[in-house]
């Protein structure tokens, strides 16, 4: 894990967030001397879904998972979260409790924004109102195209959508915690299910599977399942 930073670290972190974006320098000082900071290990939960909202969290260092659970105990993971990332808008602008849960995959640092100022932030500063608006409006369209994938696209074809997605320079890497028990949540399937689809775009010559990436080979063929 990273070690923490300053609250001076934190504030001008701050400033590169577009949901803050716009606000004085005095406004950002003011949240990061009320932020607090936590940390959590593998596997610790970091927001459990029905508690009610502390605040919103700006993820530090590490990688966090958000998932639904069924009563059964299978998981739906919502969205893998990276350092940069906040999360729990929802809970804290909709004053609702927490929509879904959030564990953390590797050790993480975390920054805990006091609720009590974001909602007087609302209040005082029409510019962050519309970025909270836009962040929301933002989350709405991500969910709206997650069950559209669910619902609509064969396991095959979720796998070809993720893959090119999460690509970068047409690689995906694979932090140890990126297993396929992990792949498959996000596809909304079991982990025997991805393998195959996995062996068959590879057999294919469309992607090649390595330890800790994979790796695109035909982005047209996959762009073409993923439709």
């Amino acid at each position: 894990m990273s070690k923490r930073p300053t609250y001076d670290q934190l504030w001008q972190q701050l400033r590169t967030i577009p949901l803050f974006q716009g606000l004085d320098d005095q406004v950002l000082h003011d949240l990061a001397a009320g932020a607090r900071w936590r940390e959590y290990g593998s596997n610790e939960i970091v927001v459990l879904e029905g508690e009610a909202a502390a605040g919103l969290y700006y993820l530090q260092s590490g990688w966090l998972k958000v998932v639904k659970s069924s009563p059964a105990g299978r998981e739906q993971i919502l969205r893998f979260l990276e350092p940069g990332d906040t999360f729990n808008e929802i809970a804290v602008f909709a004053n609702q409790p927490n929509p879904a849960t959030a564990i953390a995959l590797e050790p993480v640092g975390i920054w805990l924004l006091q609720r009590d100022l974001l909602i007087e932030l609302l209040h005082q500063q029409p510019k962050f109102s519309q970025h909270v608006i836009a962040k929301m409006a933002e989350r709405m369209q991500y969910l709206l195209a997650l069950v559209t994938d669910l619902s609509l696209r064969p396991v095959m074809g979720r796998l070809a959508r993720l893959l090119l997605e999460s690509a970068t320079d047409d690689v995906l890497q694979r932090p140890g915690w990126y297993t396929q028990n992990e792949l498959a949540a996000r596809l909304g399937t079991v982990a025997d299910v991805v393998q195959r689809a996995l062996r068959s775009l590879e057999s294919d010559g469309f992607i090649t599977v390595e330890r800790h990436q994979i790796r695109i080979l035909d982005r047209s063929a996959l762009e073409d399942i993923a439709l």
